[in-house]
């Protein structure tokens, strides 16, 4: 008989409760007459209308249990981009997969690396894992491909990196990433978060499609939240080597994806036209809000997303959560980044031309008056 002493109640393991849970961008403004929600990067064209209607003919299906391996969806993504539905796998947003690969690859005490200003979720993946994080330094907002491989150490199984990095819109060329990639042990599992992938313009890049192909340890992932307008069905999905997928297959709930967020996705993504105007929409806005936002003697984060990192002085009257305040009073919602480690910033959604509009108006009044003050 255990002579362990006994709990008033069930305890979580040693750990759980040191995690910061996610804390997501407000929105809502009491008070404000209309809100314009720039805060959670959301596309201002909304979903395809093929997708929405895919999903209205799912309403008649409510009562089955959908496809346990999206088979719908794989097929089309892969159809897309030319691949084997084999090597894909859907989950409940990309944060699922990216929670699932920690579970797979992190024994306790391993190490998982991440930039200091990447995605939230990564330190929580490995934490919940019961792994360690590793947080690496950046450089002029950018990771820095020198800085993780010399974090790498004998622990190490698992190295993210958002490319294009949230939030401050930065990307490494993809020749930076065959670097990062050639440096690592091929035991490290190497995670390329493309959620904002399709927005990026520039001839270097590339959200490493190619690196997965032809490697063992690359895995991408993607989502439908951005661009494709379906962060309310929650569905993203990666592609990986065969044994990644395998392993990853094992530990994934059999109906992780709603029968119509399979069908959405399926549509979406077949729907170019509608991605395609998405990406010119916010190829205008993107240049214009930053030019005009830069006018205003603001720094501004050079973006290749959908929103861009906005830089405040650490001064009275004239600080981001002043400016937070100021512009919320206004209806206009934007991302405070202080647990990002970005205090003295603000990350704003490229909306709809309405949206851009109040934002810029609201700001160009914000700066006026902590002038004059």
């Amino acid at each position: 008989m255990s002579s362990a002493p006994s709990a008033s109640r069930p305890v979580p393991r040693p750990g759980v409760l040191a995690i910061e849970a996610y804390v997501p961008g407000k929105s809502g403004a009491p008070g404000a007459a209309k809100v314009h929600k720039l805060s959670s990067n959301e596309t201002p064209l909304g979903p395809s209308p093929l997708a929405i209607e895919a999903m209205r003919q799912e309403a008649f299906r409510l009562a089955l249990y959908p496809d346990g391996n999206s088979t719908r969806l794989r097929e089309a993504i892969a159809f897309r981009y030319g691949l084997d539905p084999a090597r894909i796998v859907c989950g409940a947003g990309s944060d699922e997969l990216l929670s699932f690969l920690a579970y797979v690859y992190l024994a306790e005490g391993d190490e998982g690396i991440f930039t200091e200003h990447g995605f939230l979720v990564y330190r929580i993946a490995i934490l919940a894992a019961g792994g360690v994080p590793v947080v690496v330094p950046e450089r002029d907002l950018r990771a820095d491909v020198d800085a993780i491989l010399a974090a790498v150490t004998p622990r190490t199984k698992i190295v993210y990196l958002a490319n294009p990095n949230n939030p401050t819109g930065t990307y490494l060329p993809f020749a930076e990433i065959r670097r990062l990639h050639a440096g690592l042990p091929p035991h490290v599992l190497l995670v390329l978060d493309g959620a904002y992938a399709e927005y990026v313009r520039t001839n270097d890049y590339s959200a490493g499609l190619e690196l997965v192909l032809e490697s063992e340890n690359v895995v991408m992932t993607r989502t439908f939240s951005k661009i494709h307008g379906l962060a309310a069905l929650r569905i993203g999905w990666m592609v990986g080597p065969p044994e990644v997928v395998d392993a990853v297959n094992r530990i994934r709930g059999p109906f992780n994806l709603s029968g119509s967020a399979i069908a959405a996705g399926a549509a979406a993504i077949a729907d170019e036209a509608h991605v395609a105007a998405a990406v010119a929409h916010n190829e205008t806005w993107l240049a214009w809000t930053s030019e005009v936002v830069s006018s205003l003697g603001l720094v501004v984060t050079p973006s290749v997303a959908n929103f861009v990192l906005v830089h405040f002085p650490d001064e009275p009257g004239r600080s981001a959560a002043e400016a937070d305040a100021y512009l919320a009073a206004r209806g206009v919602i934007v991302r405070r980044v202080t647990s990002y480690g970005l205090p003295d910033a603000l990350r704003v959604t490229i909306g709809s031309e309405e949206a851009n509009q109040a934002f810029v108006a609201a700001l160009t009044a914000f700066v006026k008056e902590s002038i004059r003050a």
